[in-house]
């Protein structure tokens, strides 16, 4: 028994379009309900990042009070002076209304909204400011309107003077500063978005800030944000009786809630249009099939024997297996179905496979690339290691004069600090590979750089012609490496002489280092600044080196924003490197501050695995007049520094037992709490940075010189921060 074509279709169009409505309905509803997930999690996180951008706004005020907490005046104990500072300041920042200097007793020292010296007056917030003395750490009061009615709330922080005395400074700062938070939001028409700061007042509304400012929000968002969950989402009612859905999150680290609330109505209400619109658009599509179907399943029928040959020929599609069919046109066409997915089968087999292999290949790459990095590391923690105690040793003949062998000390001390360049340079060429070579910029008189380079380098003769000052905006241990590099560079293939010059062209600083010695053929030019590129030697290897010095010198320039050429007329004719930096204006004259007393002796706990570098550390500070203990181990410099007590503790951080970081962690738990300085192998910038966190003061990587031997032990030592790159 045999049926038409036509209608078949007609019956097929029927047919195919039921269960294609009912899993359209419910695909619709699905999609629905993830859009509504979706907007929810979109809610979700616009808190978060409005949550993020107050704790910034916040973190900025912090930031500004305790750069004013570390003003001169106020460690010297000059209120009065440290008033017109704070004054200053307070009349920079447009949404300040005051700053407010406490002592320990809560007692009002001055506000600079009144003048030096008025009554102290009432403190707003005293629950916090006690707060603050009890934690001494920086924290944000509860915000209230003032005499005058304007709303205001209190960032406070901890300041002490040298003589130990604790102060507290607020700045009082009105929400307007919030509130704009708030306006730069791209958040859903019709939404509401409340700041509620710890206490459950209203920092910031919008919309009707300034009626709602310092006023509890409503009762069902109070009961939602005082839910256990630090985050989610609710049904609430806004302060004007509308029912929203709100998104709130109570992660800022200053206590402070964000709530986002969009209007019930708009939640969900695309579900229902996509319902009605696709109920319409079955309909339509059911009676156009019927249509369609009856006016051309005769031209189908006709049109099936071309398709089969262009089916068969297209070999991709899904795969599919047609069941037989007493229509003569669908038996053909699942035939040719049937060999097209034979096709893409194969095809995607075979994609698969190579798929596979690329996957291989990529996690191959990744493991070498974290291999090479972990070995980098380790390279330059065992080479240092061995170095320290040399460059010790080298240092305590020095300290004790012994005039003997003081040509051997300096071939000793040139070469350990040719093996400390390479060191370097290896890791430095890492940093650039992997995108982590930082700077650390700041206004610098390059012409007074260059003449402290110049004559750093008493074995080479170098003639410099530069004017008095030659302003940049730079990393002064970053350019100190590119001159060092380039006057190495010359040295080497330069017959130990260098001219360098430095003047100013066009608004640009141009420093160009030439010298008359061996030169570059074009083949070498064109590659000098490629990394572990060198010219053929001899196998004696006369001019060492590892090829990345000038690789180095080229990334550190562009990083400056910088350029820099190579020239040279041929093979003899000697060498000449121009660098150009874009200049910028002289900084104002800072005030220089009182020169530091010479260091008073001090108790010093030296602790190193390597027994070697331990003794020749102990051995150089004896030498400088300080009193020594020695422990090589984590435990044993616990018993030791218990015993002792020490004012300075000089760790390794590669101990047997713990490392340093735990071991500064014991000590500041058991109350043994001196300058804790980390000397070490490691020298990584997220090695410096673990150790600042660690509550490090000072970070020495090995060898460490005796200078900075006397900055670890000095009664005011600089901040943790990078070691300045060698020359290489």
């Amino acid at each position: 028994m045999t049926i038409s074509l036509r209608r078949l279709l007609i019956l097929l169009s029927a047919i195919g379009l039921l269960p294609l409505a009912l899993l359209g309905l419910w695909s619709l509803h699905a999609a629905g309900q993830y859009q509504q997930r979706e907007q929810e999690r979109a809610m979700l996180d616009l808190a978060r990042a409005l949550s993020s951008a107050v704790d910034a706004e916040l973190d900025g005020a912090v930031s500004t009070l305790a750069s004013l907490a570390r003003a001169p005046t106020i460690g010297a104990g000059d209120i009065r002076g440290f008033y017109d500072i704070a004054a200053r300041q307070a009349a920079a920042q447009p949404e300040w209304l005051t700053v407010i200097l406490t002592d320990a007793d809560g007692k009002i020292l001055f506000r600079t909204a009144s003048p030096f010296g008025a009554a102290g007056g009432h403190i707003a917030d005293p629950d916090s400011l006690q707060q603050l003395l009890a934690v001494q750490k920086p924290l944000v009061g509860q915000v209230a309107r003032g005499p005058r009615g304007r709303p205001a709330f209190p960032v406070r922080v901890p300041v002490r003077d040298q003589a130990g005395r604790l102060y507290a400074l607020t700045g009082v700062i009105q929400p307007g500063r919030i509130l704009r938070v708030i306006e730069r939001q791209q958040a859903p028409p019709g939404s509401v978005i409340a700041i509620i700061d710890a206490s459950g007042a209203i920092v910031a509304r919008s919309p009707r800030h300034e009626q709602t400012v310092a006023t509890p929000p409503s009762a069902s968002l109070a009961r939602l944000i005082r839910s256990r969950a630090p985050e989610g989402i609710g049904a609430t009612t806004t302060l004007e009786g509308e029912a929203v859905t709100t998104a709130y999150t109570r992660l800022s680290r200053y206590g402070w809630s964000v709530a986002l609330s969009v209007p019930t109505t708009t939640v969900g209400s695309a579900t229902l249009e996509g319902i009605a619109l696709y109920g319409w658009g079955l309909a339509l599509s059911l009676l156009a099939s019927i249509g369609i179907a009856w006016l051309l399943s005769a031209r189908i029928a006709r049109t099936f024997r071309t398709l089969q040959a262009a089916s068969a020929a297209l070999g991709t599609g899904a795969l599919a297996a047609v069941a037989p069919s007493r229509v003569k046109e669908f038996r053909l066409m699942g035939e040719a179905i049937e060999s097209a997915a034979r096709q893409r089968a194969a095809h995607e087999q075979e994609r698969s496979r190579l798929l596979a292999s690329l996957e291989q290949a990529l996690e191959a790459s990744r493991q070498s690339g974290q291999v090479k990095d972990e070995f980098l590391a380790m390279l330059g923690h065992e080479l240092r290691n061995p170095l320290s105690p040399i460059v010790a040793s080298l240092d305590l003949m020095d300290l004790r004069g012994d005039k003997a062998s003081e040509r051997e000390r300096g071939i000793m001390r040139r070469q350990v600090q040719h093996m400390k360049r390479l060191v370097d340079d290896l890791l430095d060429v890492s940093r650039i590979a992997t995108g982590k070579m930082g700077l650390d910029p700041r206004p610098l008189n390059l012409a007074e750089l260059v003449r402290h380079g110049a004559a750093s380098r008493p074995g080479m003769t170098v003639e410099l012609a530069a004017p008095a000052a030659l302003w940049v905006h730079g990393d002064e241990s970053r350019l100190a490496q590119v001159l060092n590099n380039l006057l190495s560079n010359a040295e080497r293939f330069g017959k130990g002489t260098a001219r360098v010059g430095l003047s100013e062209c066009d608004g640009w600083a141009r420093l160009e280092v030439a010298d008359s010695g061996i030169g570059m053929p074009p083949e070498l030019l064109a590659r000098v600044f490629e990394p572990f590129y060198q010219a053929p030697q001899q196998l004696a290897r006369s001019t060492g080196g590892l090829g990345l010095g000038l690789a180095i010198v080229r990334k550190i320039v562009e990083l400056h924003g910088g350029r820099i050429r190579a020239h040279s007329d041929g093979p003899g004719c000697g060498s000449r490197f121009v660098v150009e930096l874009p200049l910028t204006a002289a900084p104002a004259p800072a005030v220089k501050p009182a020169g530091m007393l010479e260091a008073a002796p001090e108790r010093v706990l030296v602790v190193d695995d390597n027994l070697d570098a331990a003794a020749t550390t102990a051995a150089i500070l004896a030498q400088l007049g300080h009193e020594v203990c020695v422990a090589h181990s984590g435990a044993e410099a616990l018993a030791v520094a218990a015993r002792c007590e020490p004012s300075v503790a000089i760790l390794d951080i590669g101990l047997p037992d713990m490392d340093g970081y735990a071991l500064a962690g014991a000590l500041r738990r058991l109350g043994l709490a001196p300058r804790l300085v980390a000397l070490t192998g490691y020298g990584q910038q997220d090695d410096i940075g673990r150790a600042l966190g660690a509550g490090f003061d000072l970070h020495l990587t090995k060898p460490a010189t005796l200078d900075e031997l006397r900055r670890a032990v000095a009664a005011h030592p600089e901040p943790v921060s990078a070691p300045a790159p060698s020359a290489g």
